[in-house]
């Protein structure tokens, strides 16, 4: 079968994967419906497209704190990689480097970060944090990240407990025997995440800025008050992002709160997403938005499972090369002409 596009990546993952580990990718909170909508709202952009320009050549080369990346694509942090190729974390930082973009490494990977930076050592990478109620163990991650030349921390900030994915749930999930959350001290119980710190606030960004020099960014970000809130407190970055549905349903789309953080930051802090991007073209409706840069993560997995780094990288190429289609028919040479002015919100 061709792998034509990203959901023929979903369709193989959904046959081949054991059960449990794909209820588990594929998980939404409660009813799954910001999961879905966040591909839904998509739909409802439109392009306002530009003829008669010079497309004969079109450069999708962006940067992202200053480090320049082949185009506005990263990986984005996704928990438990070798549940979907027996590599795992290893594959996806080797695909990322070859791809030369970004892969953002989860607390939860089933490698160490060692493994994953000696395996894409010129590979650019950040690390995501949960910040843990034993803050020593949380403290000696960050440590390890930056010693390890990971390039920025990013704080995830909508887990202060975890949702209710009735599947994981149904399912009794549990990670395989031979699996460990290998940058972890100590084991817990998956679903439950016990460890987590629901007493987080924004002083904390404070306790974290006076560990690393690496800069900070937060992920989790929906509304224009927690954007403004996010820039008062000196971070570098903002991911809009609801944990691709898994947390709080009836959360908006990450597409649809998007606007509001970027005109909230006003240019000061760079904004990227993450939550939906199936298509070239869903990347070219953040770009137009204001996101300088998309993460996607189930996609990630689905290419994983089907060919490992390999498989992957096919991903990576096919939304390359649609992102390239797509600027083009709009009329865009680079990624600096993408603008507001190429979309219009229809209402379905």
């Amino acid at each position: 079968m061709a792998m034509v596009c990203l959901s023929d990546f979903e369709a193989y993952a959904k046959k081949y994967l054991p059960k449990i580990a794909w209820d588990y990718f594929s998980a939404g909170a409660d009813d799954c419906n910001t999961r879905d909508e966040n591909i839904l709202a998509y739909k409802r952009i439109r392009f306002r497209p530009c003829m008669l320009r010079d497309v004969s050549m079109v450069d999708i080369r962006t940067k992202i704190l200053g480090t320049e990346i082949s185009f506005p694509v990263g990986i984005a942090p996704t928990g438990f990689h070798q549940l979907a190729w027996p590599d795992g974390e290893k594959s996806t930082a080797r695909a990322a480097q070859v791809m030369n973009t970004c892969y953002i490494a989860s607390t939860y990977a089933t490698c160490t970060l060692e493994e994953i930076s000696a395996a894409a050592p010129r590979g650019l990478r950040w690390f995501q944090l949960y910040i843990h109620r034993n803050r020593a163990t949380s403290q000696q991650l960050v440590r390890r990240a930056e010693a390890l030349g990971f390039q920025a921390l990013v704080l995830t900030t909508d887990v202060p407990y975890t949702g209710k994915r009735r599947a994981d749930i149904r399912n009794g999930f549990r990670l395989p025997p031979h699996m460990k959350l290998k940058n972890l001290e100590q084991e817990f119980e998956v679903c439950k995440m016990c460890l987590l710190d629901p007493s987080v606030t924004w002083n904390d960004i404070y306790w974290l800025q006076s560990l690393t020099h690496l800069p900070i960014i937060i992920k989790g970000i929906l509304t224009k008050e927690d954007a403004e809130l996010a820039v008062r407190h000196g971070v570098q970055g903002i991911i809009v992002s609801n944990h691709g549905g898994r947390q709080l349903d009836e959360a908006p789309a990450s597409i649809d709160a998007l606007v509001e953080v970027v005109e909230a930051v006003q240019g000061r802090v760079e904004v990227y997403l993450d939550g939906g991007i199936r298509k070239g073209s869903d990347v070219l409706k953040a770009l137009a938005l204001g996101a300088k840069c998309v993460f996607i993560g189930r996609p990630a997995l689905w290419g994983l499972a089907y060919k490992g780094e390999e498989g992957l990288q096919d991903v990576l190429r096919i939304l390359q090369d649609e992102f390239r289609l797509s600027m083009a028919l709009v009329g865009c040479a680079s990624v600096s002409e993408i603008g507001q002015h190429l979309v219009q919100v229809s209402k379905l």
